[in-house]
Parts: structure tokens; C-alpha cells; sequence
């Protein structure tokens, strides 16, 4: 996905659709989050298990916490509707779900410690009433490249520029320094076209489409010829909007929304090649540089396959556990896919270009071909839950 700070920081799926016609994007009114009553809450008990990896991503953000530029985020406090979360909060929240995870003996016991040990927020969704929440999925696609131009590897992913102003604290991207001041980056096209990164070329890949998979998901494994594989994360983006390509093929009747899936894309580029010209409809573009293997969410932290969410970090704090109530495909035989419930506990460590507004979320799935085929079809509404240690909760 792709974050406006590591994005993967970046990360955000690109490709999915709402099924209905909503505008799951539109900023939120108020606080983002509201006090859940008791029945509404999400069963706890469905989030439990001895998987190391959810220890494993808690760990990582409680090591996010520990770093005194953490602190930047919560100074004033995250507001909620009704009060408000500092970040000594946070801690006591990880630390507290930590041992809580660690120490309950099965599921029922884990539920009755987060009902009474936590308050439990929820978000007040796309339209700030009604909780609904678009979940999509991104994920870390494998690719084969090369660190020079070849006749097979031929389309470059870029490195950052020296000419991208991003604010210092944020690292929203704010445009493009001249000697006029900052002005507007240049679109997709224009980069494109005009080879304004000409000697920017971090490597290359096989095929345009790849490229832009890179771009939307903020980050990739790249396989070389002589074996080595390099880890790219992101490293900015223009200033310029982000938009779906999927969703203008079908603004254009070139798909149907029922069939949008990543693989479907896929195919379709491959059948008609000529028509690649439709990526510009992005104008958004993204940078990268090569790092330890990863990747790593927009706060600095390791993503951990279905337990790391991307969010807006303008509406939503960071750092902190939340539950996601969804649905997920589940893969069946050939390439068809049913769709499961599915609640899961997920650390807030990311966020993504297109992943704007309280009624938007972005599940990491994980990576190479089977994350791809399953990220490409989450594409589902749901509720979304933040928790927050009550003062003096007890730490088993």
C-alpha cells in the first residue's frame, strides 16, 4: 500500500470498488471515533489464538512507541468524541493487551478481560454516522528485475528526487521545489513522457503494469539475474490525487465492477496493451529506494500479515490495536472465491494514497502470489474498532 510517510508508507490497495454507490472517501464530520455501546461491540473471542505473529506486531509498535519522535503525534492528545488518548495511553494500551493476549487462558477468558480491562471506540464510518467502513487489501508483489536496461527489463522505477518538497514532520508531499517556489509536481504523464527522472533509475522491470503495481502497493521484493533480491519501500510521492484505474475502466464500460479484481487488470493489460495509456488517469506518483527486508508501514514498523491496518492518520491515531469486522475471500478451487467472516486484530502501522477519511481501511494480507490473489478481492464493508486501556486496568 502506498503511506504518505514509509508507505509502504504507502500502502494502499488501488484496485477494489465500493459495491454500492458511496462515497467511502468524503472527509469526516466531528471525531472519528465514538464510545461502542456494549452490544455492539465485536466478539473478542474470535481474535484469540497462539499465533506468535500477533505478539510479533504489537511488538512492533510498542518499539514505534519507545521512540521519543513518537511522542510528536500525541502532543495535543488524539481527540475522540467524548476524550481524549495521550500518548502515555497508548503504551498502557499495548502493554496491557500484550499481557492480556499472553496470560488468557482461552478465548471466553481473553473476551472478559478486554470488556472489562478496555474502552472500545468505533468509527463513525464513510458518512460519520453510520460505522461503515470500506475494507480493501494490498500486500508486497515479487517481481524479476534488473539494476540496468535490458531488452526484457526495460520499465524503471525511480528514486526520489531532489526537487520533491514533503513536509518535514509529515511527510505529506507538498510539490515541487523551483525557482519559483513550489510548485504543483508534475502528472504521471508528464514524468512519463518527458523523462523528467531520466538517471533516477532505482531498476527495472518487465512489463509497465508491474511498475504501477509497485506504485499502488508502496512496496516490492525485486528478483535479480544473479539471484540476489532487493527490497524496495517507498520513498514519497508526488502531491498529485490519487485515482483508481480499475474504476475508470469501468467509468469508460471496458469492465464490469462484479469482475474488478487485481487479476483481472492483469489480464486485461495483457490484452490489450495498447490501451496502458489509462494509467495516467493516477496522476499520482510514487518513489522508492532500497532497504532491509520488510516491509515497513508509514510509523517506521514491520508489517505483519493480517494483523497490520492502514488508515488515515489525519482522522485515526496511531499505533494502537484495533478490531476489523469484515468479510474475506477465502480461496476455493480454480479461480473462483468465496467470502468468510472474518474479525481479526489488527495494529494501525500504516496508511496509504488512497486510503482517506474514517471510512476507509487497508488490511496488509502479506506477500508474493497467493497474498496477491487474495488482497485483490478484499473489497468488503465492515466496522472498525479502536481500543484503549481504562486507567488503572489491570495487567494480568
Amino acid at each position: 500500500c502506498v503511506t504518505s510517510t514509509v508507505l509502504l508508507s504507502g500502502c494502499a490497495s488501488d484496485e477494489p470498488v465500493a459495491k454500492a454507490e458511496k462515497d467511502y472517501g468524503q472527509p469526516v464530520q466531528g471525531p472519528a471515533l465514538v464510545r461502542a455501546l456494549p452490544h455492539e461491540y465485536p466478539d473478542f473471542r474470535l481474535v484469540w489464538s497462539k499465533d506468535p505473529a500477533v505478539l510479533a506486531a504489537i511488538d512492533e509498535s510498542i518499539a514505534y512507541f519507545n521512540k521519543p519522535s513518537s511522542k510528536r503525534w500525541f502532543d495535543p492528545p488524539y481527540r475522540t468524541a467524548d476524550g481524549e488518548v495521550s500518548h502515555d495511553a497508548q503504551v498502557r494500551t499495548l502493554h496491557t493487551l500484550r499481557s492480556v493476549y499472553v496470560n488468557a487462558k482461552d478465548a471466553a477468558e481473553f473476551d472478559a478481560w478486554i470488556r472489562r480491562d478496555f474502552d472500545v471506540y468505533k468509527s463513525v464510518g464513510y458518512d460519520s454516522k453510520s460505522g461503515e467502513v470500506l475494507f480493501t487489501g494490498y500486500y508486497t508483489p515479487i517481481f524479476d528485475g534488473s539494476l540496468t536496461p535490458t531488452e526484457r527489463f526495460k520499465y524503471p522505477l525511480y528514486k526520489r528526487p531532489d526537487d520533491l518538497v514533503t513536509d518535514p514532520i509529515t511527510g505529506e508531499p507538498k510539490g515541487r521545489r523551483t525557482a519559483n517556489g513550489v510548485e504543483p509536481y508534475p502528472t504521471r504523464a508528464e514524468i512519463e513522457s518527458q523523462g523528467l527522472l531520466k538517471g533516477l533509475e532505482l531498476l527495472y522491470l518487465a512489463d509497465p503494469f508491474e511498475v504501477y503495481i509497485v506504485h499502488v502497493q508502496g512496496s516490492a521484493r525485486v528478483r535479480l539475474p544473479d539471484g540476489r533480491e532487493l527490497h524496495l519501500g517507498y520513498h514519497g510521492k508526488t502531491d498529485r490525487a490519487y485515482k483508481s484505474v480499475g474504476g475508470a475502466l469501468i467509468e469508460e464500460g471496458k469492465l464490469k465492477k462484479s469482475e474488478l479484481s487485481l487479476a483481472r487488470l492483469r489480464q486485461y493489460f495483457r490484452d490489450h496493451p495498447s490501451e496502458l495509456a489509462v494509467l495516467n488517469v493516477n496522476e499520482s506518483y510514487v518513489f522508492f529506494q532500497e532497504g532491509p527486508p520488510g516491509p515497513f508501514g508509514s510509523i517506521g514498523a514491520k508489517v505483519t500479515p493480517f494483523h497490520t491496518i492502514a488508515t488515515d492518520k489525519s482522522v485515526f491515531p496511531r499505533g494502537g490495536p484495533t478490531v476489523a469486522v469484515t468479510q474475506l475471500p477465502k480461496p476455493g478451487l480454480g479461480a473462483d472465491f468465496a467470502y468468510v467472516d472474518h474479525t481479526g486484530l489488527y495494529l494501525d502501522q500504516d496508511t496509504g494514497g488512497a486510503i482517506r477519511s474514517a471510512g476507509r481501511a487497508d488490511l496488509y494480507i502479506g506477500v508474493g502470489p497467493d497474498a496477491e490473489r487474495i488482497a485483490g478481492h478484499v473489497k468488503n464493508e465492515g466496522r472498525l474498532f479502536y481500543l484503549f486501556a481504562k486507567p488503572g486496568a489491570y495487567a494480568p
